[in-house]
């Protein structure tokens, strides 16, 4: 009875019982996540059996969630009244808290090649302990990875020139912004993907040195895939008219992962591209 009163009151006063949102029951997050089981069973069946269809099937699935899932989202978000003052700042708190656990992903990888990297005598199989290991030809960092650098330090520029339009009610502005950022996203990971596939080591047969780059440089790449996807959605978003100076928090939580992006690069050109390439004896 009391609760049929409190919902008549809330009524009364034209608004709802209480300011936060809660979510509609979806079966998005667990195709999400049964996509990414494939996914890294895919991976393990294509490198010992080169068998494709695992990956494959996670990636369907993957790309599908993603699209569906964030079609529901942005029809939540333009239904007026739904998202109060408290839930969108929950949602800020949300993603600094997501890219804070990404940040922890890759203190993890810079952990391990710094382990080696400092005391290379831990590999032990090697009687001269060096790293790189003698045997590895290191990438030049003054050639593609430089390159990918200065593309992903303009892209960063781009999309605070795409937010400052957004703030100043620059609707151009904010679609040219967008545009250079996707359009520079696109180039960094065309130019890793050449860097791939012209590496003088591979990731199979290199040892630990090829392994901690691979894990660290492709984790990257794969973040720079979600963020660029991220401003692609946010680019059609603004052709369409959807943001606002006041509402625009799907923008802001894109330029927020794409910086932290931009600075991740910074750490991985600095520690493993220029440091990685001056040897180290152990002692």
């Amino acid at each position: 009875m009391s609760g049929e009163l409190h919902t008549a009151e809330g009524q009364i006063a034209g608004r709802v019982p209480h300011p936060y949102h809660l979510v509609e029951p979806s079966i998005w997050p667990v195709c999400g996540a049964v996509s990414a089981i494939l996914i890294a069973t895919g991976i393990i069946f294509v490198a010992h059996y080169n068998d494709y269809w695992f990956l494959i099937a996670g990636m369907i699935g993957a790309f599908t969630t993603m699209y569906v899932w964030w079609r529901d989202v942005i029809a939540e978000t333009r239904t007026p009244g739904l998202h109060k003052l408290i839930t969108q700042i929950g949602l800020r708190y949300g993603m600094a808290l997501f890219i804070t656990s990404e940040v922890m992903f890759f203190v993890s990888f810079f952990w391990a090649y710094f382990n080696f990297f400092f005391f290379p005598a831990h590999m032990g199989y090697m009687h001269v302990a060096v790293w790189p290991p003698q045997h590895i030809t290191t990438i030049d960092p003054f050639a593609v990875p430089l390159f990918n650098t200065m593309v992903l330090l303009l892209s960063g520029t781009t999309i605070t020139w795409a937010h400052h339009a957004l703030i100043e009610d620059d609707r151009r502005g904010l679609i040219m912004g967008l545009a250079c950022t996707v359009l520079l996203g696109l180039t960094f990971l065309a130019g890793q993907t050449y860097e791939y596939t012209h590496s003088p080591f591979n990731f199979y047969h290199g040892g630990i040195f090829p392994s901690v780059f691979f894990i660290a440089t492709g984790f990257h790449g794969f973040h720079v895939i979600v963020g660029t996807s991220f401003l692609i959605v946010n680019f059609f978003r603004a052709v369409k008219g959807q943001f606002s100076v006041k509402r625009h928090f799907g923008f802001e939580a894109a330029a927020w992962y794409w910086h932290f992006v931009d600075v991740v690069w910074l750490f991985l050109f600095v520690c493993i591209y220029y440091f990685g390439r001056s040897a180290i004896t152990a002692a």
